[in-house]
């Protein structure tokens, strides 16, 4: 199918040389245009500028400047807020580096990280509070914690400060001439953001990616989009994800356009619906869930075979020129606000159905590929070049090859270089050694192809590969693709179990019980069955899947929203 660009072309931006170049930059160009729109407690929304931006900026910089701790590294974590990404480019920007950790690790890895990451000073929102405050003994040497949202028991030692405290502590310096932050240098080699990979405590290593990095990805995300200062997000995922903090943050402010902070995950659709976004950057979990909403709802009314017909004489329409989606579907794309035009989503295989469907109802949904090492972002596909199956071209200064083993094989490990390649792992030189080939590509251990016109195809993760009795080569994400689209099957992992002593690929699903409501475990067995059957039909003898297991409860998931396969029991 051939699509047809329904996004408006964007203001050209001109690249950002470091990240407080970025934070300036933006003042001088939006000033008092709104950044955030956010919510303290029950509290009506707040604005937040981009003239706020840089002004606490440079008082959190020059706070940290006088409290000696400038060049330091500073954890920050918690929820989204706009003072989370503000103590993020205070830190940068005065030569040391920002730490972003997982609101929803235990204490003991939360302490384990902040140890390894050399950390000085930790920023954090409500939802951490309690936990710090239990945690702070074990982190003697933390000298500073920057509570953004203080309780009634905040103070629990005296290296404990609001961060309406710190800033004001800034300003007076400012006013007293202080200009040790404002005048410093950017080392543009220098590490400036320490991000810890997903794992256990031990086995998680520490990305280290520099002002350079950082800056090159967030100017190839502005540069691979149609968007502008006229475009509004939701700001939906964890903000010590790198896809959030470089395209979902860096890049949105680049364009001055607004964010919206999504208050809860309860609340997503709610907030669509307030704040009408025309633009989104996802995961496929959350495309997942709205897709299935869709067509769930439109079961419940019995439309099913009306949309249908509607989306093939839509689709016939688009094929002659014409596009009459925003009359067709007006009611399905209402639930997102009315106004959703694309949707940028990468981290896991997305089904090409969903994205066909979001495409005949007027969303054009964006597959791209990035890498924590890569600052994220390595590829995407633009709009007007949308290839299915496919999470796109390489971004703007980006490399990627394939390595394969063999010159005959089909696919190969994707390989890539450039100025958004990370510095290494944070003090493992072993282990970033062996994340570089002999000539000094990084190895991103996903296993794919590249077409004639460059498209990246994605086949499956070098440590999931499946390697069968007889040799073959099978990669679990590809069977899960082909599951994804069964409207009964909510979710699914595909695994190797032991059946008379022989390995057999198995697929393990979980139903969709609102379809499915009622149903005996024999029945909703049954069902899956059936599915995986159809499913298998299509697929060589080699990778058939065999046996099937229902499963009642959802997988267990990290907080970029990915199945953690090695607790699939």
């Amino acid at each position: 199918m051939k699509m047809i660009n329904n996004l408006k072309g964007a203001i050209p931006t001109k690249p950002v040389e470091n990240l407080r170049h970025l934070v300036y930059r933006n003042d001088e160009d939006y000033g008092e245009k709104t950044l955030y729109w956010y919510k303290e407690d029950k509290e009506p929304y707040h604005t937040y500028s981009y003239h706020r931006m840089r002004e606490e900026v440079d008082a959190i910089g020059s706070a940290f400047a006088a409290l000696g701790l400038m060049g330091c590294g500073v954890a920050i974590t918690g929820d989204v807020h706009p003072r989370f990404f503000a103590s993020y480019f205070a830190a940068v920007s005065g030569g040391g580096y920002a730490v972003p950790i997982d609101r929803d690790i235990s204490p003991e890895q939360t302490v384990n990280f902040l140890i390894r990451g050399e950390v000085k000073a930790v920023v954090y929102t409500r939802a951490q509070n309690k936990k710090i405050a239990q945690i702070a003994a074990e982190l003697p040497d933390v000298k500073l914690f920057v509570a953004i949202q203080p309780d009634e028991n905040y103070k629990f030692s005296d290296k404990v400060m609001t961060i309406d405290e710190l800033i004001a502590l800034g300003k007076e310096a400012l006013e007293k001439g202080e200009r040790k932050f404002i005048d410093h240098e950017i080392d543009m080699s220098k590490m400036s953001a320490l991000l810890f990979t997903s794992g256990t405590t031990g086995t998680a290593k520490g990305v280290m990616l520099s002002h350079k990095n950082l800056t090159a990805a967030a100017n190839a995300s502005v540069l691979s989009m149609s968007y502008d200062r006229n475009n509004t997000f939701v700001s939906i995922l964890p903000p010590h994800h790198s896809y959030e903090i470089t395209c979902g943050q860096m890049a949105i402010q680049m364009l001055g356009a607004e964010i919206l902070i999504n208050d809860s995950l309860k609340h997503i659709l709610r907030n669509f619906a307030e704040y009408r976004p025309n633009a989104l950057m996802l995961v496929p979990m959350i495309v997942e869930t709205m897709h299935k909403r869709i067509w769930d709802e439109v079961k419940k009314q019995k439309m099913t075979k009306k949309l249908k017909l509607a989306m093939g004489l839509s689709n016939a329409c688009l094929a002659l020129g014409i596009d009459i989606r925003s009359k067709l579907f007006g009611r399905v794309t209402g639930a997102f606000g009315g106004n959703l035009k694309s949707i940028v989503c990468g981290g896991a295989p997305m089904s090409p159905q969903i994205i066909k469907d979001f495409y005949a109802f007027g969303i054009t949904v964006l597959e791209g590929y990035g890498i924590t090492e890569c600052a994220p972002l390595v590829a995407v596909n633009s709009p007007g070049k949308v290839k299915f199956h496919s999470v796109g071209q390489p971004v703007k200064g980006c490399k990627v090859r394939i390595d394969k083993q063999d010159p005959s094989d089909e696919t190969g490990e994707i390989c890539v270089s450039g100025d958004n390649v990370m510095m290494g792992y944070y003090k493992d030189p072993e282990a970033t050694r062996e994340a570089f080939t002999d000539d000094g590509w990084f190895r991103t251990g996903d296993i794919g192809y590249m077409d004639d016109e460059g498209y990246i195809f994605i086949t499956g993760r070098k440590k999931n590969v499946i390697i069968l009795s007889n040799g073959k080569n099978v990669f679990p994400e590809e069977l899960e693709e082909h599951i994804a689209p069964v409207q009964t099957i909510l979710e699914s992992v595909v695994t190797v179990r032991e059946t008379d002593g022989n390995p057999v690929l198995t697929a393990i699903c979980v139903p969709n019980m609102e379809m499915l409501e009622g149903k005996s475990d024999e029945e909703l067995y049954n069902i899956m069955k059936a599915e995986i059957e159809k499913i298998n039909n299509t697929l060589p003898t080699y990778k058939k899947m065999l046996r099937v297991e229902l499963r009642k409860e959802p997988f267990e998931r990290n907080t970029a929203k990915k199945i953690m396969r090695f607790k699939v029991q």
